[in-house]
């Protein structure tokens, strides 16, 4: 088995898996419960330091 089909088979049966694992992680992340003072300054940043048209 030449070099090339090695990585291939690699990147076809490992590499969806690495995929998938890094995509449930990636979108869990943000629900962590030490991110919660961060997120809710994330969301209310854009209404800070507003003067209602003033």
């Amino acid at each position: 088995m030449s070099d090339y089909d090695t990585l291939r088979h690699f990147a076809d049966s490992y590499g969806l898996l690495a995929m998938t694992v890094l995509f449930l992680a990636l979108c869990a992340w943000p629900f962590r419960p030490g991110a919660r003072a961060r997120n809710h300054e994330a969301a209310h940043s854009i209404l800070k330091d507003q003067d209602d048209g003033e």
